[in-house]
């Protein structure tokens, strides 16, 4: 790995990992905040079994590391990561109903609505999407307010209709679930599906570290392809993965007659891809010299994850 060891890599990705895990405890307990009138153990229970003790915590990892580039105060980045994650929480969920993916195991575990219900599935989603923004807009992000909305537009916009919800809709529309199947541009809805919330994780610290203009499009172009990276090396797991390691049932995708990058360009073009976008990747940083290292290694983490 460029400038930063396996170890150091893993060490510093585990520690994101475990505060991101403590953080998102404190923010799901039971304590009642001002202006809220209860929250419902049942919703808590369920909220916080489909977002704690689970997940590498990527999203919040990538927060933290481009944060670190600018010397953004780590709890500042955290609190943002943790607002993240709360979305990713929530879209796996989501995601994962009947009417949706149709999943029965996430993470090794029942998904949600297994574990419970439909209903409680929904409302535990709904719950996760709407404290994340409660999360994003926090004073202690920053002092400069400004800076806060910038968080917060930039989340509402990866998020939402054109970024995941609508790259989920367009993956839906590819399978056929409205009637014919429509079609389908692969590195459309991968931007949107899955690469919109990783890249957020990417200029959320540009945001926070108040980057130059170039500063900014250094991070948004290491973001996007790391990213694709990112779908490309899941859509090869779900071809050559084993279910145990990925804590989910592997073969979904050919199951559910999906288009992906594996099925457009074959494992060995998919790989090569990987590869060429580990490049990009690697160039989009290098404005930061040494301070990117451990980005740099977070693209090859990715590209390399067997899980």
């Amino acid at each position: 790995m460029t400038g930063t060891s396996p170890s150091d890599f893993a060490n510093r990705l585990d520690k994101t990992a475990d505060d991101t895990e403590a953080l998102l405890g404190r923010l799901l307990s039971d304590d009642i905040l001002h202006d809220e009138i209860a929250r419902p153990k049942r919703l808590m229970d369920a909220m916080r079994y489909s977002t704690l003790n689970g997940g590498k915590r990527l999203r919040p990892f990538l927060v933290v590391e481009s944060a670190a580039v600018f010397g953004v105060p780590r709890e500042a980045a955290l609190l943002v990561g943790a607002a993240l994650e709360c979305i990713h929480c929530y879209s796996l969920i989501h995601d994962d109903l009947p009417a949706m993916d149709n999943s029965d195991l996430r993470r090794g575990r029942p998904t949600l609505h297994k574990q419970t219900d439909d209903a409680t599935a929904i409302l535990a989603g709904d719950g996760l999407l709407t404290i994340a923004f409660d999360i994003v807009t926090r004073d202690e992000i920053h002092r400069d307010a400004n800076v806060r909305l910038l968080l917060t537009r930039a989340l509402a916009r990866c998020a939402g209709i054109g970024g995941m919800v609508g790259g989920q809709i367009l993956d839906l529309a590819g399978e056929g679930r409205f009637g014919d199947r429509e079609p389908v541009d692969v590195a459309r809805i991968q931007q949107m599906k899955t690469g919109a919330l990783l890249r957020y994780g990417c200029i959320a610290g540009a945001i926070l570290g108040q980057a130059s203009k170039a500063e900014y499009q250094a991070l948004d172009d290491y973001g996007r392809a790391l990213g694709e990276a990112f779908q490309i090396a899941d859509d090869l797991l779900d071809v050559e993965g084993d279910a145990a390691a990925l804590g989910k049932p592997s073969g979904q995708d050919a199951a559910l007659g999906k288009t992906t990058f594996v099925t457009q360009l074959g494992i060995e073009g998919a790989k090569q891809r990987v590869r060429d976008l580990l490049a990009r990747a690697d160039s989009a940083v290098s404005i930061f010299g040494d301070r990117a290292a451990v980005l740099q290694a977070a693209a090859r983490f990715v590209a390399e994850r067997k899980s």
